[in-house]
């Protein structure tokens, strides 16, 4: 249980650092840097299932097109979801990316009614209504719909919600949806040679190296999640997955500067009120849960 805990707050506390690292490459264009991730996240995977000699489901995979083409959805939209999200720290818009993995939680309890047919509890109908009036309130008070937020929430809900049926783990599901990637980056980056347009040949070597290690800050936060998941509660899970997002509102604001006055926290608010109803309903349920006596079958 320790360990789960410092495990998934470690994870989570590595997201909510990303923007750190992406600023380091304001310089470099956003499109550019996704092709970097896909290909330098492929490399590091594909060295930690040599080490761990962890390739025997890849041929099981190839024979299954069905697997194949959940994996191409489930793959296009993480590229989705990494572009807007490096776009966005890089345009100045930290604060505007927290809010989007604020809602994803609660945009995953809607695509669960909608796409599995799950049935909502009363409390969790409140938080989505209170997510919608937040969400509401600040496109009414900038004039348009938080879209950032609302991609990132999106592409990373619909993500979740094609992983959650997935037949791989964490590891060898993100290594083939990389793999999978792998021949648009690869495609894309020699393209930029073949026209002169490739920054990694121009930026300087500290550069160069930041974007390799697009691999390992890729891969290390997965793989201390997935060892997290494993340990601890759903529920605490639940809890814990607000650090990122936090973090990320914080180095907009102290940070960054970002601009973040009364209207706008009055609509990150509601959205918080939100994740507090929906946590609260969460850990109720899970108390309940445990609180029932299991049940004894006699086999006399």
């Amino acid at each position: 249980m320790q360990y789960g805990l410092l495990f998934a707050a470690t994870a989570y506390v590595l997201w909510g650092l990303f923007p750190l690292y992406f600023k380091l490459l304001a310089g470099v264009p956003a499109l550019e840097i996704l092709m970097h991730r896909m290909l330098w996240s492929l490399v590091f995977l594909g060295l930690v299932l040599s080490a761990r000699q962890q390739w025997q489901w890849l041929g099981a995979v190839a024979r299954r097109p069905r697997v194949l083409a959940g994996f191409a959805a489930s793959a296009l939209l993480l590229a989705a979801n990494w572009f807007i999200y490096i776009w966005s720290i890089n345009h100045d818009r930290v604060i505007d990316a927290s809010l989007g993995y604020f809602m994803t939680p609660l945009v995953n309890v809607l695509l669960g009614y909608l796409i599995l047919r799950e049935r909502l509890r009363p409390l969790q109908w409140l938080a989505v209504a209170l997510a919608a009036l937040g969400v509401l309130w600040l496109a009414v008070q900038s004039g348009h719909p938080p879209w950032i937020g609302l991609a990132l929430a999106g592409t990373f809900g619909t993500y979740g919600l094609l992983r959650k049926t997935a037949a791989l783990g964490p590891l060898e599901g993100l290594s083939l949806e990389t793999l999978l990637l792998a021949p648009l980056a690869i495609g894309y980056l020699l393209w930029l040679s073949a026209n002169g347009q490739n920054t990694f040949a121009d930026v300087p070597a500290s550069t160069r190296w930041l974007l390799a290690a697009a691999g390992p800050i890729t891969a290390i936060p997965l793989l201390l999640f997935a060892a997290g998941a494993r340990r601890i509660p759903l529920a605490t899970l639940g809890l814990l997955q607000y650090i990122g997002p936090s973090i990320q509102l914080l180095l907009g604001v102290l940070l960054y500067h970002e601009t973040f006055g009364g209207a706008r926290l009055a609509g990150f608010a509601i959205v918080w009120s939100a994740l507090v109803v929906y946590s609260a309903d969460g850990l109720r349920q899970a108390w309940r849960t445990r609180a029932i006596p299991p049940v004894v079958v006699s086999t006399r």
